[in-house]
Formats: structure tokens, sequence, C-alpha cells
């Protein structure tokens, strides 16, 4: 990439589009180019309030464009990143990456082929807060975490599972340098047809156990992650980017004693982070801080897990 301002367009104003443009418009030697949506009012307003340009015909983006990012629903992932990896253009997509392990392998072969960054957008890899604990983060045992966030309309076209859970799964995958060895989940639909609320127990080949629960329907908002390791514990707010640890200090003599609190966080929007670390990719044509891969492992979790909760409920009840 040469130093002139890099040519993005975002495509998916809705609820979670709309922030990309906003964020892309303020980041340094970005052109946001234009905006896409098959609601063209809702495409036009924004494009208003962002200062750019509707875009009409999605066909002719490679031209146009030196990065794309998506936000449309994830059903349509794969039929709207394809053809621009396919191009070589390079595509950060909403998580999940694909509505399945088959899609997300197809993105994955196409941005190979094409030589083309492929990012995925969990957003919770760059909170600050987790940023900041990674150094403090060595072989947990015992993980806890609740993401609990009141009903609304949006991404019903999947699960609780792949719409919040996903984003504690990709955390807890980043930090446990191990395979699942097994899984015990539960879910329920309440207020739409698919899981609206889920529990999971998962246990890794190396004896951690991660505890998860999710929802959609809570009347409070919760997103919080606690870490159990040896002689030290981890707790990070993700929403209020709070980090807190404390630790056994074993004197050479005397009595051991609790040390700790809470630790200096660099607030800041994730998702601003986020895109300045996709269009710091593109220009320096490294990986970006989630690969097409880690979202696959993410997406293939949350795969499993829906599975054996429908397996669960298809069980005959015991006599």
């Amino acid at each position: 990439m040469s130093a002139s301002p890099l040519r993005v367009a975002v495509v998916g104003v809705g609820q979670l589009g709309r922030h990309h443009a906003r964020l892309l418009v303020g980041l340094p030697d970005v052109d946001l180019v234009g905006v896409f949506d098959l609601n063209r009012q809702r495409a036009e307003e924004i494009a208003a309030t962002v200062k750019t340009s509707v875009l009409t015909d999605l066909a002719a983006l490679p031209s146009q464009v030196d990065a794309v990012t998506i936000a449309v629903p994830t059903e349509s992932h794969a039929s709207v990143a394809l053809p621009l990896l396919e191009r070589g253009i390079p595509v950060l997509v909403e998580k999940p990456l694909a509505r399945s392990v088959e899609e997300a392998d197809q993105l994955i072969a196409a941005a190979a082929r094409g030589g083309a960054t492929l990012a995925v957008g969990h957003t919770e890899r760059f909170n600050p807060a987790v940023q900041a604990a990674r150094a403090l983060l060595h072989h947990p045992r015992f993980i806890e975490v609740h993401r609990l966030g009141t009903f609304s309309e949006r991404s019903l076209d999947i699960d609780v599972v792949f719409d919040l859970m996903i984003h504690d799964l990709d955390v807890v995958l980043s930090v446990v340098e191990s395979d699942v060895e097994s899984i015990d989940a539960v879910g329920v639909p309440v207020l739409t047809p698919k899981t609206d609320i889920a529990n999971v127990r998962l246990r890794f080949r190396n004896g951690c156990i991660a505890n998860l629960t999710a929802s959609r329907i809570s009347r409070d908002r919760i997103r919080k992650i606690r870490f159990f390791q040896p002689d030290s514990y981890v707790s990070i707010d993700y929403a209020a980017q709070e980090l807190e640890t404390w630790k056994l200090v074993r004197p050479p003599a005397g009595i051991p004693s609790i040390e700790g609190g809470k630790q200096q966080v660099a607030t800041d929007e994730p998702l601003k982070l986020e895109l300045a670390d996709f269009v710091d990719a593109v220009r320096h044509k490294r990986e970006p801080g989630v690969t097409g891969a880690q979202g696959r492992r993410a997406l293939a979790l949350a795969q499993q897990i829906t599975r054996q909760m429908t397996m669960a409920g298809e069980a005959p009840a015991a006599r």
C-alpha cells in the first residue's frame, strides 16, 4: 500500500455497520468512499451523517476500494465477502464469520486464492481491559463468563450462542492454549424460535474448565469474565473496561498475603481499535488481530455447542 489514504467501503449500515462508518471517517489516512445497504433510505441517512456517498452496485466495488468492512446479517456474509476476496480485496467480516464452518472454509480459501486479508469482527479482543489482562493470565484453571443483555430485534437470524456467546468463546479460545475435550450445554428459546438463553460448560484437554452464560432476554446488562489460576484471580468488566487482579504473595518469611485491586486501563472504543488494526493489517500486509482461521475456530465451537443443545433437547425424558 502507498502512503495515499486507504479507500474503504462499508456494506451494511444497520445497528452495527453505522458505527463502522462513523469510526472509519475518523481514522487517519482512511477515505470512506461510500456505504451500501439494501435499505436505500438507511444508506442515504448514514451517508449524509458521515458525509460520504451511497454505493449502489456491489459488483463494482473491487474497482472502487482498497478494503471493505461487512456488517450485513450473518446469512449474507459469504455471498457478500466471497466475490471481494476472490478479487483480492481485503475484508473485515463481522462475527460470526459465516453461517457454518463450511462457509467459513470457503471464505478462508477465497482469501488465500486472492491474496487478500480476511479479518473477523470479534470486538472484545480489542477491549482495552482484555488487552491489559493478557500479561496477567498464566494457565487459568477455571473461567466464569456472564454476558446478559436486554432483548433486541437485531441478529434474530441467529441464536444467542452465535449472537452473543461467540464473543466470549473467541476470548476464551485465545487464552486457553488447549483443545476442547467435552461440552455440556443447555439452551432455551423464550421470545424467539431460536435459543435466547444458554449455559455452556467447556472442559479443555489441559484441565481448564470454562462456564459461560449468555442471555438476550435479561433485564440487566452484564458483560464480565473472570479467570481463576494458581495463586491469582483476574476479573474483567467488558462494558466498564475495568480490570481487577488479586494474587497470593508468599514472602520468604512470615504470613502469605493477598494483594491487588483495580488496575489502570487506558479506555477506548473497542470497535475503533478493531478497525484501526484492520486498516494497519491491510497497509502492512500482516495478519489482523483476529484472523479468518481464529474466527472459524470460534464458529466451529459455537456450532458444536448448538448441536449439543439440540441433541440434549431431543433426548427422551428419564423415567
